[in-house]
């Protein structure tokens, strides 16, 4: 392979030559046959084996939170029916009933987890993870749709480097399948490829391809690299833009491919990183501290069915290109067109064949980014909820394994359960409005004692998993010096519910929009991930959020006239609303970020000790003034931390 002169303006703006001008950046061709998938006609899998202990785990699952929710239904039961049941009243019934079962099911989750984490701790695995160069090749995928170049490439130089030191980088070839349309960012991309193919001297191991058409989007893109180089690999680990994964994760993930000829596909779990916004950092830390325990939960529950998130996972690849073409969707809209969320249908198709899908808790190394601010995590939310609801015919595909059912049903309730909740306050107050201005009856009780649950319900699914997870954090000894002072953790905690039961009735309104929305036919496109963190502006903020802050002021009025008692049990959601605008401003502010984290506040294990494959990818922290508060925080949590339990 030979260097190229940059590309030309011309050839930037015409895809067809780029093609040809990028082939030069590719190895020779392995074409393989990737066959669409039919999910109706009749086929011949293998024949059903005895339940495996993971799944007597989740039927185990299901029973308890079935039992729990006879338990609540017929405790709200009791409190509505003196002197019947009136029609507002069943339909509250009826919408609380669905609510409290979700939530009674991740609470099990949660405590299943638990359990996993403190009695077997697989987070630490029995021998040391092999680390032996592996027998199989893989191809390190990373899709790009108008991504920044700059921190594409910074961590696929460092992928490689960690490769490099542990011996086994000839095994590894790294791609960037290119989507982008942006003329400049195309120009940028180019110039990135060339500077790091020089530094890295990896003329043989580094590649770039630019798609004349981007159809199918991510999942078009994988499939497109697997029919024209795919046979050239045993295994590829598929990354995001915005994914990182060290060598030590790397070459494990490959090795346990080699050792287990069945699996087709291993995920990883991601850790959220380098976000310096205060909903950033939020992020981060729930996710390192509950992610974990629910993970074990999950990896123990679905063994050889579990599921695949799109992005830090290794597959099999002639597994892939055998069983995991994926169709276009006819029908009417929006059931219909490319399948948006294509990795749990992967994941279905592949077990399906039987294959095993397998989730690895117990690696670390790998790493993620999340939104860094609300809207942000609106827009990405917008399109998963549209991708979600394509599964819903999907649930009954012939030859599905039961456990895939069950993911494809979680991903579609994920985005069915805001707008239920949403339902639920309304028709409670519609009760209270009908029973105020139209029968003058004595309702209060009834409204004060339908809000007391509401509010029970909301609390338990928001405070039991949190303290949960906190409470394993302090007993394992190893978390708990990660984590450091164990007072910064408890206060980061308390934090971080307070926020989240303020953002989460803003979700709901937007997740409700968004649900009208795709009812409606309108396509979420494929707009450009927000990597950066950055300010958001009182007018971008008030443009977003407007809708809900309207409403929380229609919502507060309305309860408060029907029912003052009631309304005062709901003044978190109608703060949330209320305050919206706000909310979204201050939290994106990477000023509050930084107070935070020199209170203490939010700060996760890997940034107290940062992973060598992180260096250089975080941006620099803002230049922010010193506070009263967040002094005096960071010299209570300094003084605690020399009387930490660690000891």
């Amino acid at each position: 392979m030979t260097l190229t002169a940059p590309l030309t303006d011309q050839e930037l703006t015409a895809p067809a030559a780029l093609c040809g001008v990028s082939a030069e950046y590719l190895p020779p061709e392995a074409p393989m046959s990737m066959p669409a998938q039919t999910f109706w006609r009749a086929q011949a899998f293998a024949a059903p084996r005895p339940l495996s202990e993971a799944e007597c785990w989740q039927i185990g699952l299901f029973l308890l939170t079935a039992l729990l929710s006879v338990l609540g239904g017929t405790a709200a039961f009791k409190t509505l029916q003196p002197g019947g049941l009136d029609p507002f009243e069943v339909c509250n019934l009826v919408i609380f009933q669905v609510l409290f079962a979700w939530i009674a099911y991740a609470l099990a989750s949660a405590l299943v987890g638990f359990g996993v984490s403190l009695g077997e701790d697989p987070r630490q695995p029995a021998g040391p993870i092999p680390v032996s160069r592996p027998l199989g090749r893989t191809a390190v995928l990373m899709p790009v749709h108008n991504e920044d170049p700059d921190g594409v490439f910074a961590r696929l130089r460092n992928m490689e480097e960690s490769l490099r030191s542990l011996g086994a980088s000839s095994q590894f070839h790294f791609f960037v399948l290119s989507d982008t349309r942006d003329p400049d960012i195309r120009r940028d991309e180019h110039a990135a490829f060339l500077r790091l193919r020089a530094l890295i001297r990896a003329d043989g191991r580094l590649f770039y391809r630019l798609r004349a058409e981007n159809s199918g989007r991510k999942a078009g893109n994988i499939a497109e690299w697997v029919r024209r180089f795919g046979g050239a690999y045993d295994y590829m680990v598929v990354l995001d833009a915005d994914s990182v994964m060290d060598g030590t994760s790397l070459i494990a993930l490959a090795g346990m491919m080699d050792r287990q000829p069945k699996t087709g596909l291993i995920q990883t779990v991601p850790r959220l990183v380098n976000r310096r916004s205060l909903f950033g950092r939020v992020q981060q830390f729930a996710s390192r501290l509950y992610g974990p325990m629910l993970s074990d939960g999950l990896a123990h529950t679905c063994g050889a069915a579990g599921n695949y998130w799109g992005h830090n996972a290794i597959i099999r690849v002639a597994a892939f290109a055998a069983h995991a073409g994926l169709p276009r969707l006819h029908g009417p809209r929006p059931w219909s067109g490319d399948i948006l969320s294509h990795d749990f249908v992967e994941a279905a198709l592949l077990r399906r064949a039987g294959w095993e899908i397998r989730l690895a808790p117990e690696l670390g190394g790998s790493f993620e980014e999340c939104p860094p601010t609300l809207p942000d995590l609106i827009v990405r939310e917008r399109r998963w909820c549209q991708g979600n609801l394509q599964h819903l015919p999907l649930i009954a595909a012939r030859g599905l394994h039961w456990m895939s059912r069950v993911h494809l049903a979680q991903g579609v309730l994920t985005y069915l359960m805001p707008p239920l909740w949403l339902l639920f306050l309304l028709v409670g107050a519609a009760r209270s409005a009908e029973a105020t201005y139209f029968r003058a009856a004595a309702f209060d009780d009834y409204t004060v004692d339908l809000v007391k649950w509401l509010l029970a319900i909301s609390l338990l699914s928001l405070f039991m998993p949190r303290l949960l997870a906190l409470l394993r954090a302090l007993l394992q000894p190893q978390e708990r010096r990660a984590w450091g002072s164990p007072w910064a953790l408890v206060v980061s905690v308390f934090a971080e519910a307070a926020l989240s039961a303020l953002i989460a009735p803003i979700l709901m309104t937007a997740q409700t929009k968004a649900l009208f929305d795709i009812m409606l036919g309108r396509d979420s496109g494929w707009p450009v991930q927000q990597r950066a963190d950055g300010s958001l502006s009182w007018r971008e903020a008030a443009r977003r959020h407007w809708p809900q802050t309207v409403f929380g002021f229609v919502f507060a009025a309305v309860a408060f006239a029907a029912a003052p008692g009631a309304a005062l049990w709901t003044a978190p959601v109608i703060a949330g609303l209320i305050f919206a605008i706000p909310i979204a401003v201050f939290t994106s502010d990477p000023r509050l970020g930084a107070d935070a984290e020199e209170a203490r506040l939010f700060v996760t294990p890997e940034e107290r000790d940062p992973p060598a494959i992180l260096a250089g990818l975080a941006g620099p922290s803002p230049v922010r003034g010193a506070r009263a508060w967040t002094r005096a925080l960071d010299a209570l949590f300094a003084g605690t931390a020399t009387r930490s339990v660690d000891a």
